[in-house]
């Protein structure tokens, strides 16, 4: 599933190849990829059609775009799911397999004319939403300095980039909750953004086991797992994202090499990095969590009792 680092590839693309463009028209070729928009396929492409992209924004893993041309502020929200890719394409280009929604694009010098949803296990989709007020006056996302979020993301908190997602915010809303610390990381409501692999790099760089009590987790700890996440999360970036499969490409189709780059997720019975560097051989663990693997190191991420 793509996690933030993943969206905000996306985002970028989006804000370099969409942005300032008009929608000159919009078909759905698979109802389900829409079924969100509670008014049906044809009031989405109608209300689509004819409106201009005036920005790429993302809180988390929400993606949206404001549009311009509508009678009150709304946004194209596209929510990637499991397996959904927004590409740019020519419209003589074959289309893809899972092709879910084409959206045709003004015409621009040396830009592609549409943009395409594609996604094979019909997770994500494509909605229209209105935007609301931020609620603490900032930006509502990356992307877009005007305080509004749609109204069907606001129940996101803040993700670790964002500058107003602070270690002191993040500590406080941890200490709220009574639970372990990987389970709260991974809620959006706590901190948007954040999915298994990259929980499992920054626990495994803050070196905290996920575990761990956030009823009891103090603020040095807190501070060291902010780092960690901002500093996996920039380093994801830098790398285009995670790619284990076909899945995850940004609008061009390319895929992200992070995944050479990962300290715990998916090294089971390899030594830790870490504590080879001290001489120690202390090898990943691999454990079953919320339904799905968690991997850390035994002897530098000890275990609560």
């Amino acid at each position: 599933m793509p996690e933030l680092p993943e969206v905000e590839v996306v985002r970028r693309g989006l804000d370099d190849w969409v942005v300032g463009r008009t929608v000159e028209s919009v078909q759905v070729i698979d109802p389900r990829s829409v079924r969100r928009h509670l008014e049906g396929p044809a009031d989405f492409s109608a209300s689509v059609a004819h409106t201009s992209i005036s920005a790429a924004v993302r809180r988390g893993k929400f993606l949206w775009m404001p549009l311009e041309g509508l009678p009150t502020p709304v946004a194209l929200v596209a929510h990637l799911g499991m397996s959904g890719q927004l590409l740019v394409e020519e419209p003589d280009a074959p289309d893809e397999k899972h092709l879910k929604v084409r959206l045709e694009l003004s015409a621009e010098p040396g830009k592609p004319g549409e943009l395409r949803f594609i996604d094979q296990r019909i997770f994500g989709g494509m909605f229209l939403s209105h935007l609301i007020p931020s609620g603490d006056g900032f930006p509502g996302g990356t992307g877009s300095s005007l305080p509004v979020v749609p109204e069907a993301a606001a129940h996101i908190a803040r993700d670790i980039l964002d500058p107003a997602a602070t270690p002191e915010r993040l500590y406080a809303a941890l200490r709220k909750r009574n639970t372990q610390i990987k389970r709260a990381i991974l809620d959006q409501q706590v901190i948007s953004g954040v999915g298994n692999i990259y929980a499992d790099e920054a626990l495994w760089a803050a070196k905290l086991h996920g575990l761990r009590s956030t009823a009891t987790i103090s603020r040095p700890a807190v501070n060291r797992l902010h780092a960690a996440l901002v500093d996996v999360m920039g380093r994801a970036l830098e790398a285009g994202g995670t790619s284990f499969d076909a899945l995850y490409v940004n609008v061009n189709g390319a895929s992200g090499y992070f995944d050479r780059s990962l300290n715990a997720y998916g090294r089971e019975g390899k030594e830790c990095y870490r504590c080879a560097e001290q001489g120690l051989l202390s090898l990943i663990r691999r454990d079953r969590f919320m339904g799905r693997s968690s991997y850390s190191c035994p002897s530098c991420q000890r275990k609560p009792r």
